[in-house]
């Protein structure tokens, strides 16, 4: 199985950016997704250098996916977005409808986990638009995968959502600047100031959820680590890997390694939360199951 690195989904300084792909280009990850997903006011790279980095990538033999933003809100993100879509250098991972509108028929694209592909009726669709890989929801288990995967067209690709805070809902409100008691539109980018999400608990203290500006997460850190074994035996191609903004190397290494089948490093002392896999295993996602 090959790693892939999904898009950062959080509001990080160019210096932060640029530090962290450095040590990616010299990681084993396979696929690295690159752009904004999350918020178009996030803007500390433009298209332009996130291009830049992308053929940085490339030319170190790093396959590379341009990730397009998951909720389209105005014409200037739309004129973004045809700018992804006509970029001519590198493959894209649509995240909406109107994304898969423009490369329809057009260019070979990756299904994002945003899209829902939850049956094989669906997943034939988007192979016959061009897709060429789909991202499984992250709320399916590993039984509708095996149906999936039973079905799927030929040379279809299969990735798998195996790390990280879980991408769980977008809305045109920005939960960060509600937060501080500021505007959407005068948000002073307070995103900058947890790099990880700014977590919130229950009344009781226990971990609930996860605020990302207009995207709610998971508390918890979703990780199949143990479960390689199995997704393997389901032909999974590829592991996502969601970014961090400590240890992703050695988190990288991990799965590698147990990609290999020899026992990686352990990830308690690496998340940034304790663990959950509930919905691998079919139930409430907050729970966290051994492989068996």
């Amino acid at each position: 199985m090959k790693i892939s690195l999904g898009p950062v989904l959080y509001y990080w300084t160019r210096e932060a950016l640029m530090e962290f792909y450095s040590g990616i280009a010299e990681s084993g990850v396979d696929i690295v997704y690159l752009g904004e997903v999350v918020c178009s006011r996030r803007h500390n790279l433009r298209l332009d250098d996130w291009l830049g980095l992308a053929r940085d990538l490339a030319a170190g033999g790093k396959q590379v996916v341009l990730s397009s933003q998951a909720l389209i809100e105005s014409e200037s993100d739309l004129k973004s977005l045809r700018r992804i879509a006509a970029n001519g250098d590198f493959s894209v991972e649509a995240n909406e409808m109107g994304a898969v509108r423009l490369l329809a028929g057009r260019a070979p694209f990756v299904a994002g986990p945003h899209l829902n592909i939850y049956n094989n009726e669906t997943l034939a669709w988007f192979a016959k638009l061009g897709a060429t890989r789909f991202v499984l929801p992250l709320e399916l288990s590993r039984d509708t995968l095996r149906e999936l995967q039973a079905a799927r067209p030929a040379g279809f690709e299969t990735e798998v959502f195996a790390y990280g805070r879980m991408p769980l809902a977008f809305s045109a409100r920005c939960f960060t600047a509600r937060h501080h008691n500021l505007p959407k539109d005068d948000c002073q980018f307070r995103c900058l100031d947890d790099a990880d999400g700014l977590a919130l608990k229950t009344r009781e203290k226990a971990p609930f959820l996860t605020l990302n500006g207009i995207q709610t997460q998971s508390a918890l850190v979703y990780d199949l680590s143990d479960s390689i074994a199995e997704l393997r035996d389901l032909e999974v191609d590829i592991l996502r890997l969601s970014p961090q903004s400590h240890d992703m190397p050695s988190i990288i290494e991990s799965f590698r390694e147990r990609c290999a089948g020899r026992p990686g490093a352990p990830l308690d002392s690496l998340r940034v939360a304790p663990p959950c896999n509930g919905y691998w295993h079919g139930v409430p996602g907050m729970e966290y199951r051994t492989a068996n």
